[in-house]
């Protein structure tokens, strides 16, 4: 049994990332080994969790990999660790708005609901900035909105005074529920962020260090680091077996005494998004995984014969990505000679021919701009036609989040539709590039046709 407890609010920009992180660093710098999790698709927050903690990012979304799948995808993500903190995502009952979550409260992939299937407690952070005696009666109603979640006690953010801490408290004695923490109006950390939220902590090096270090002091000093210890203990078993990579990558394991496919990953701090499980699935399959670091390598890994380019901001670096030619000329080569390459949202843009002007690799016949609307959501897609990722009719949920527009925006072959305009990204026999974010482990078949590819392509070079 992993001891366990959720970070929520009752909307965003509650303060759910600074305790969380806080939280996390702070049970670690105790000699805890800690498990950090994000509930939803959100990248930027689990890298700081897993600077918090030193384990690798975990997110845990009942929309993109399926509610059988969220209890153990934890399971698999905790083990070995003595206590998992899960961070929320915007307001407790808040994810895909629509219907309900088929099994369990709230929206779809909303922290209640990922609550729900994990058993597990739940702690409130409120922002009581501009509130006194009324926080009482916002947290009875969030206490009492649903049975299935426990709220096991606040934390109060914000609070401007000890005279406004002992309002509060008062107040919040009449419903019963412990307050865990208080943490003080000048006592917020500032995380910087930009267009899409915060500024990952790769591209942050030691400053995201140090950020980490100011939240742990802070939250050790202002919350019961004792009492949401014994809130995790009181989370019951879980009726689940950890996910398996390796039994999901039987179907397609690499023989023995054959050379492995050896697949580069695009990383670096042009392009940070990625899900753990990605790497574990081609691992799993007896794949070598090399990172490749689009801003500062000028080659490939040596005997490439796949690439993966996931999300990030390379319309922060284009002039940097621009100027790597020498890279871009390879990744090019590479997808003439028949390599596969997968590239999503920020990997679609390094594909294209230009990035705001500048050159990119050429290898999609498009250009790409930043724009001033958002596009943000999950999507339901079907993979239109055979594709390096899915067979015709693969239905899958992804997620779209960026603020650049690709012109033209699908090409003769789509990747995906998910709307009635039409198709969506580009797909050719090794090559599927758009703009949907997709959790292999979600649809591990995904692994398994980029890697049949991949030892295709070697297969045809040692020929």
């Amino acid at each position: 049994m992993i001891p366990r407890v959720v970070v929520a609010a009752p909307a965003s920009s509650s303060g759910k990332t600074t305790v969380a992180t806080g939280l996390m660093a702070a049970l670690a710098a105790r000699g805890d080994r800690v498990s950090g999790h994000k509930v939803g698709p959100d990248y930027i927050d689990p890298g700081y969790h897993a600077l918090a903690t030193g384990r690798p990012p975990r997110n845990l979304d009942p929309v993109l990999c399926g509610e059988d799948r969220v209890a153990p995808l934890f399971l698999h993500g905790a083990a070995g660790a003595d206590i998992a903190v899960v961070e929320g995502v915007m307001g407790l009952f808040d994810g895909a708005a629509g219907s309900a979550a088929p099994d369990g409260p709230g929206d779809p992939g909303s922290t209640a609901h990922v609550a729900a299937l994990l058993g597990a407690p739940v702690v409130l952070v409120v922002d009581a900035s501009r509130s006194a005696r009324s926080v009482a009666a916002l947290v009875h109603g969030f206490c009492t909105y649903d049975p299935r979640v426990r709220i096991a006690g606040v934390i109060l953010n914000r609070v401007g005074s000890q005279r406004h801490e002992e309002i509060l408290r008062t107040a919040l004695e009449d419903t019963g529920t412990e307050v865990l923490g208080v943490v003080g109006r000048r006592e917020r950390v500032h995380t910087p962020s930009r267009h899409l939220g915060l500024i990952p902590a790769a591209e942050r090096a030691d400053d995201a260090h140090g950020a980490v270090q100011e939240l742990s002091e802070l939250v050790a000093a202002s919350c019961d680091l004792d009492a949401l210890r014994a809130v995790a203990r009181a989370a019951p078993p879980l009726a689940a077996e950890p996910w398996d990579a390796a039994a999901e990558a039987e179907p397609w394991r690499i023989p023995a005494r054959t050379r492995p496919p050896r697949i580069a990953v695009a990383g670096g701090p042009a392009f940070t998004f990625g899900y753990t499980e990605q790497e574990e699935l081609l691992r799993a399959a007896g794949a070598q995984v090399h990172a490749v670091d689009p801003l500062r390598d000028e080659a490939l890994p040596e005997g490439t014969d796949g690439l993966i380019v996931g999300g990030g901001f390379p319309e922060v670096h284009a002039a940097e990505l621009s100027a790597n030619a020498a890279l871009r000329g390879e990744v090019a080569a590479l997808a003439a000679r028949g390599g596969p390459v997968a590239a999503e949202c920020a990997g679609l843009l390094y594909l294209c021919r230009s990035l705001d002007g500048a050159p990119m690799c050429g290898v999609l016949p498009a250009d790409a701009a930043m724009t001033g609307s958002l596009t943000l959501g999950y999507r339901s897609a079907v993979a239109v036609g055979d594709t390096l990722l899915a067979r015709a009719g693969t239905r899958v949920r992804g997620h779209e989040f960026h603020r650049t527009a690709v012109e033209p925006r699908s090409g003769d072959r789509p990747a995906w539709q998910w709307n009635s305009g039409g198709g969506e990204g580009f797909a050719s026999g090794t090559v599927s590039a758009s703009y949907l974010h997709v959790h292999w482990a979600g649809l591990p078949s995904a692994a398994g046709r980029f890697l049949t590819a991949a030892r295709a392509r070697s297969a045809e070079e040692v020929r």
